[in-house]
């Protein structure tokens, strides 16, 4: 079976559009979300309906739990507060009661799937968690495989019991999962890549080969940068496409 995993489109349809055509074309079995579909980007009701159209298994993301319960908008700095007040004038009431819907976290697969770090938080960053809690969450965690998103850069971190080996991910046929090892894998950003370089990321799971494979997908950025200004969303998150 062949899974992709895809997180944080952030309300770029271009990008997302262009990603599914990539999947269509891939033989893919099934796709998971993994959140933050929303914020940030032009066009947020587009992506939610695109991602209700396919019935595409979704987690909450920390954009979708502020639409959610607005008291979470002081996680966020000003401008991402700004972009999130604007996506919900740009939300119908059928896709906030959507959002407002959605699980913190997914086992599906016999694996986990999160937005930010296991076992359900939202709002942890990969990058922030101390090593000895890595590894104590590893050790909890029942699944062998979590996916998660939130940071926007690709990651994959195994854990043999007791060390943790962090590898950047690149594009490609990158990785065969041992059987004897855990694995947080990071599946960057369909609709704002941070990672230098700017085409949109997702992975596929090739679940009877145990294998990861990194897809980069090219759109047309300016065409997004144009929408953002348009819309009156902040431009540094224009700015941050290129």
């Amino acid at each position: 079976m062949r899974v992709a995993i895809i997180s944080d489109i952030h309300g770029n349809l271009d990008a997302f559009r262009q990603v599914l055509n990539d999947i269509e074309a891939s033989s893919i079995d099934a796709i998971v979300c993994l959140g933050d579909n929303v914020g940030y980007g032009p066009e947020p009701e587009q992506v939610i309906r695109q991602v209700r159209k396919r019935d595409i298994p979704c987690v909450m993301g920390n954009h979708e739990q502020a639409v959610a319960d607005c008291r979470h908008l002081d996680w966020f700095n000003p401008a991402a507060r700004k972009s999130l007040q604007k996506t919900m004038t740009l939300l119908s009431e059928e896709s906030c009661n959507y959002i407002r819907g959605l699980k913190s976290s997914l086992v599906i697969y016999q694996s986990r799937f999160v937005h930010g770090f296991p076992p359900d938080s939202m709002d942890t960053y990969l990058f922030q968690v101390p090593h000895d809690t890595l590894k104590q969450n590893f050790r909890k965690m029942k699944e062998r495989l979590c996916f998660v998103g939130h940071t926007h850069d690709l990651k994959l971190i195994g854990f043999d019991g007791k060390v943790s080996q962090h590898i950047r991910l690149q594009k490609g046929i990158v990785n065969h999962f041992h059987k004897d090892k855990k694995y947080i894998v990071n599946v960057g950003s369909v609709g704002q890549p941070r990672d230098g370089n700017n085409n949109a990321k997702y992975v596929i799971w090739n679940t009877s080969k145990d294998s990861l494979e990194v897809r980069f997908v090219s759109y047309d950025i300016a065409a997004v940068v144009s929408k953002i200004m348009a819309a009156g969303l902040p431009k540094v998150h224009a700015d941050r496409l290129w």
